[in-house]
């Protein structure tokens, strides 16, 4: 390994091990946060949360797509 890339392996460890202490402090000041700041939840959102969740319904439609488009040419293609 040349000392090129192992410049760049010591730094993007530095990178990776700074975001995991960053996201471990930002998690913390949420958990004391929570207690104080939070509303309860809309009913219709606590029976149906992944439903109204629009992250998870992005993921689903992307995935549906992509398995009509693999079908899609499975079946209109000749080998």
């Amino acid at each position: 390994m040349d000392k090129f890339t192992l410049a760049l392996a010591i730094l993007a460890f530095m990178i990776v091990a700074g975001g995991l202490i960053y996201t471990a402090g930002i998690g913390r000041l949420v958990d004391i946060r929570k207690s104080e700041i939070d509303t309860p939840m809309n009913e219709k959102i606590q029976r149906h949360p992944y439903i109204r969740n629009p992250i998870f319904l992005t993921y689903l439609i992307a995935l549906g797509l992509v398995g009509f488009y693999i079908l899609y040419l499975a079946f209109t293609r000749s080998w």
